[in-house]
């Protein structure tokens, strides 16, 4: 069986060890040199990141997020070990992990890593769609003539460098669509390589859950129950009329999913529709307060997201989701594009304000879309509010000194709610 050691690229028959470097860190599969599309994803970003920086807090347990009272980014693996999740309200993480160090995220920073891995994976072939900050699709097809070796080497190659130049960790998905490719590098996280075969796509798939498939999310999941689907098995005994007819749109996708079937390309330089930043509470709440912390933490990261990518927009959107799952979508059109969280916040809030809807509410969501370059942004100011062009010089400022004293140095009274 064709097998590949991680450390020193070696290629070899299976075996436990490579019999160059004697590394217990290989990868074997019967299809490992014939697959060429590919999901890479790292390994809890933001905090290895910020571990990476910081190398007192190595064996810490790290969490990002917007202040003690805010809610999680995401969190380092020995957080999670402790039962951190991403979207859990800080107190709750912090009653699981309360030796955690909590640090609010450096988007800038961020950012500036993923260009860095960006250009390293563009070194590989032209067909990178990122998908956010930290993962992306690689299309390898056709690049083995152009390197010299298969697409599995080139990747190994890929996560080995970015740890020895960037000191960031990375799993790889190796497999014959995007689908499988994403489910793929999840399976050993962290610094897995996984690879889902042609020959094996049916066995693999048949008695996972239906919460496998990307994008199937809790209200997903509850109405697929409701119809007695909850594997892959599941699904198979549905014919394809059926699923449309129940489901709609998701049902077509679901039946050619269940079966391995997955015919998007990757494509490359698709542009950003939008940005934007849910949460899913813990528990159903309509308290105002409670609301209004999380919209501003929501409107800082949407800002914080449009300012690393030089990018603003024309459209806030808010979302919003009843105890009953029912989705309340709203929108407003500004004059010109912003990227400033003072004035995504103060739109949302308005949008907010406006619904005759009191709650509660299970889920929360601000975005911005209508993406252009942020050469226009925030220019014109606002004649009906003569306070709008002094806080924007006040979130600038405060920016910088973020940028040059760290994320702690300013923080607004309102991220604390």
């Amino acid at each position: 069986m064709p097998a590949l050691c991680r450390d020193c690229l070696t290629a070899f028959d299976a075996g436990s060890r490579c019999p160059a470097c004697r590394s217990p860190q290989v990868v074997a599969h019967p299809e490992l040199f014939e697959l060429t599309i590919a999901h890479m994803d790292c390994d809890a970003f933001y905090a290895s990141v910020e571990k990476r920086d910081n190398p007192g807090l190595a064996d810490k347990p790290v969490i990002i997020g917007g202040g003690r009272r805010g809610v999680v980014s995401t969190a380092c693996y020995v957080a999670r070990i402790r039962g951190v999740r991403s979207a859990m309200p800080m107190f709750q993480a912090l009653r699981l992990c309360p030796d955690a160090v909590v640090i609010r995220p450096r988007m800038e920073v961020y950012a500036a890593v993923s260009r860095r891995i960006r250009a390293m994976m563009e070194e590989l072939t032209p067909a990178v769609e990122p998908l956010s900050l930290d993962e992306a699709f690689l299309d390898l097809s056709g690049t083995r003539r152009l390197h010299g070796a298969p697409p599995a080497v080139m990747l190994a190659r890929l996560v080995r460098r970015m740890r020895d130049e960037l000191g960031i960790s990375g799993s790889i998905g190796l497999s014959h669509n995007k689908f499988l490719a994403k489910v793929a590098s999840d399976l050993d996280k962290p610094r897995g390589f996984s690879v889902i075969g042609r020959a094996e796509t049916a066995d693999f798939l048949r008695d996972r859950p239906v919460s496998l498939i990307w994008g199937i999310g809790p209200a997903a999941q509850e109405a697929l129950s409701r119809a007695g689907i909850r594997t892959i098995s599941d699904l198979l005994r549905w014919d394809r009329e059926a699923l449309h007819a129940r489901f709609g749109a998701m049902g077509e996708r679901l039946w050619h999913l269940a079966r391995g079937q997955d015919d998007r390309p990757v494509t490359a330089d698709a542009p950003i529709k939008s940005i934007s930043n849910e949460t899913t509470f813990s528990e159903d709440t309509g308290d105002p307060e409670i609301l209004d912390g999380h919209l501003w933490r929501m409107a800082e990261k949407v800002s914080d997201r449009a300012k690393a990518r030089g990018l603003a927009g024309r459209v806030v959107t808010l979302k919003l989701k009843r105890a009953d799952h029912r989705l309340l979508t709203r929108r407003a059109s500004l004059r010109d594009p912003t990227q400033l969280a003072d004035r995504i916040y103060r739109t949302a809030r308005a949008l907010f304000d406006q619904l005759d809807e009191a709650g509660p509410f299970r889920l929360l969501g601000c975005g911005l879309s209508g993406l252009g370059p942020e050469a226009d942004a925030d220019k014109s100011g606002d004649l009906l509010d003569p306070g709008a062009v002094r806080r924007s010089r006040a979130e600038r400022a405060a920016d910088e000194i973020r940028r040059r004293f760290g994320a702690e140095a300013i923080v607004k009274g309102r991220a604390l709610r």
